[in-house]
């Protein structure tokens, strides 16, 4: 169990990364947000932050720098980190387990496209970008959403858990860069999930900036 009141880490982050509000909703669903400083920092693969650098060589966010060992980084390793000092609540014992990181990993999954095709128009110029490579990025996403919507609908229905709170995040992100592209079409039950689990509070009090 953690200390509380006990500002033992920092994490560095981005506040409109998805990767950081998996994160942020881990700690304040086991209470331990008070136990963190934030560190912002802006890195892009083209441009990375010195700051960051020096925790991950990777120069991605999250990162979490602990007391008692190296920076730790991928998200999911933060979250498993996290939720064990924590209490071990958002990582179910048993088949479920295999279940919510499948869950965990089709969400990041969706993540890593997406935000290629952030970059690709962002970081790229005008003249070398490959419209069939974004909507290379695009399919995945749809059969991912698609997967979602027909094969984990009981399991996002049960009891709360990493699964349910890295889809979220990700059908989230959609919503937040991709809006046009409409993922909901054809994933109703998907959709009617979503719109249900983004009124909790700390969906609400996560939500990114707009940039």
């Amino acid at each position: 169990m953690h200390n509380q009141g006990t500002l033992a880490m920092k994490l560095y982050y981005a506040p409109t990364s998805p990767y950081v509000r998996k994160v942020m909703i881990l700690l304040e669903e086991t209470g331990q947000r008070d136990d963190v400083e934030l560190i912002n920092v802006a890195t892009t693969p083209v441009a990375a932050d010195p700051a960051l650098l020096a925790k991950n060589p990777l120069a991605k966010v999250p990162a979490l720098e602990r007391p008692d060992g190296p920076t730790l980084y991928d998200s999911r390793v933060i979250t498993a980190y996290l939720d064990a000092r924590g209490g071990g609540k958002l990582y179910p014992k048993g088949a479920r387990r295999w279940d919510t990181l499948t869950l965990e990993a089709t969400a990041d999954g969706i993540l890593d496209a997406a935000l290629l095709m952030v970059y690709e128009t962002r970081l790229r110029p005008e003249d070398k970008r490959m419209p069939e490579w974004v909507d290379g990025q695009w399919d995945k996403i749809a059969r991912s959403v698609a997967a979602l919507n027909t094969r984990w609908m009981s399991h996002l229905n049960g009891p709360l858990d990493m699964g349910q709170i890295s889809v979220a995040c990700a059908l989230a992100y959609l919503d937040f860069r991709h809006d046009a592209r409409g993922w909901r079409k054809g994933n109703d039950g998907l959709a009617e999930w979503f719109k249900a689990f983004e009124s909790r509070d700390w969906m609400k009090s996560t939500v990114p900036p707009a940039a």
